[in-house]
């Protein structure tokens, strides 16, 4: 897919669901996408190979929670995999400081290839356990914004995102449409740490259904 087909695609996509993106940002999205399916060859990137399925379920998929986000919010992508959602909300807040945060490193040594060869700014990524980084005092009750992408349960989750947030921050949980278990288990966590939940939406993307789960920290 060139640059052309790329940017008709992703623009369609985007008035589809209601996400507004500048012109400038199309380039990043396009570059991005091919550096990950190029090294997607070589290790287990992501299962999606497909160009057309690569924009709805990865780049419309991760900006469905842009609208909940400010540019210049401090954001930590928990478990980023190959940079999935921080990258393109990066792309998308260019006055926003992200952390990308996981614990496999070969990942994230693609991701850190892409952020070198595009001068990418403002952006660090960490090889750690999220309950590693949170021993360490620069990063506990430091961000706006924590956001977690189809990463472990609830319960397990939020334990871990409201310590790193600041006292109103919000930490935003994507989910898959079966997601009232794992809410009802996880109040009990969400309450010892200090959350409420704010926002429960769901989203049709084409035949997947995204459910957003925005949990405020309150103290």
């Amino acid at each position: 897919m060139n640059l052309i087909d790329f940017e008709k695609n992703f623009l369609e996509e985007c008035e589809k669901n209601n996400i507004r993106i500048e012109t400038e940002d199309i380039e990043w999205f396009y570059k991005y996408m091919g550096h990950i399916l190029e090294w997607n060859t070589r290790i287990n990137l992501t299962a999606i190979r497909n160009e057309e399925e690569f924009i709805v379920k990865h780049f419309i998929d991760s900006l469905t929670i842009n609208k909940h986000i400010e540019n210049g919010n401090k954001i930590i992508d928990i478990g980023t995999g190959a940079g999935l959602p921080g990258i393109p909300l990066k792309i998308t807040n260019k006055e926003s400081k992200v952390t990308l945060i996981d614990s496999v490193n070969k990942k994230l040594n693609v991701i850190k290839e892409f952020i070198e060869k595009t001068k990418l700014e403002n952006i660090e990524v960490i090889h750690a356990r999220a309950e590693d980084l949170l021993k360490k005092e620069e990063h506990r009750n430091k961000y706006d914004i924590a956001v977690t992408r189809a990463v472990s349960s609830l319960k397990v989750i939020i334990g871990y995102m409201l310590p790193f947030l600041k006292t109103s921050g919000k930490a935003i949980c994507m989910k898959g449409p079966n997601f009232e278990i794992e809410l009802e288990e996880a109040k009990p966590t969400i309450e010892r740490f200090g959350g409420e939940i704010e926002i429960i939406e769901k989203i049709k993307i084409h035949d997947f259904e995204r459910v957003i789960i925005i949990i405020k920290r309150t103290t």
